[in-house]
């Protein structure tokens, strides 16, 4: 399967203009931002667990990160509620719940297959800076091929990110616009490299989760 595997073309979608898909575990859906290949594939995804829904028991090969939008994700490191963003490394394994349900965002298969660094930040009590007028940020992961941060943006701000290795945005709440688009609640944005964003929030302000750099190393999708 191919999702906005043209990696050179802007890619958007709406939350509100996408549809649950369900997985092959019962109660386990996902609404899919970008896919190459078939239920081992290089994804982003936005899954959803009904209360009591696991997957089976699994190895991450080319790992997985995530960020919980809302609900209590678990596994056997523990309780991640809503807020928290992790990043299992290759060769990681757990098996996810959620006792009482949870949405999260989770991207498989885009790690460097050397990384064995497991993160676990808690964006609730994580402390902030300031990284610009009107801009707070939260890093949560940098390395040589990619950064990852979290922004909270005033009302009416102005933004430009560097998006010349490429670039992802995924609204958490408010809204953001650029000369292209209106994103709302829970939409994604990607860019390929080589481009320019610059972004206004929406009068109630936005909290954006942001990644960079990475679509540099883009290579096949897992066999």
């Amino acid at each position: 399967m191919e999702l906005n595997a043209d990696f050179s073309q802007r890619a958007v979608v709406r939350y509100n203009e996408s549809d649950w898909v369900a997985s092959p575990m019962p109660g386990v859906r996902r609404r899919m931002l970008d896919r190459m290949g078939d239920e081992v594939a290089r994804a982003t995804t936005i899954v959803r667990f009904d209360p009591g829904s696991a997957f089976s028991p699994h190895t991450h090969d080319g790992g997985e990160e995530y960020l919980v939008l809302d609900g209590t994700f678990q596994d056997e490191d523990g309780d991640f509620p809503t807020g928290f963003y992790v990043r299992n490394p290759p060769t990681s394994s757990h098996r996810p719940a959620a006792h009482d349900g949870a949405t999260i965002l989770v991207k498989l298969h885009q790690f460097d297959p050397a990384d064995r660094t497991q993160v676990q930040i808690d964006s609730g009590t994580a402390q902030w800076s300031q990284a610009a007028p009107g801009v707070e940020s939260l890093p949560l992961h940098e390395d040589a091929r990619e950064r990852v941060v979290m922004e909270r943006w005033a009302p009416d701000t102005v933004r430009r990110l560097d998006a010349s290795g490429g670039l992802e945005v995924f609204v958490i709440d408010g809204a953001l616009s650029d000369d292209s688009d209106t994103l709302g609640q829970w939409d994604w944005l990607r860019l390929p490299v080589g481009s320019e964003f610059t972004a206004k929030a929406g009068p109630e302000g936005a909290r954006v989760w942001i990644k960079t750099g990475h679509l540099r190393h883009i290579g096949e999708a897992p066999a």
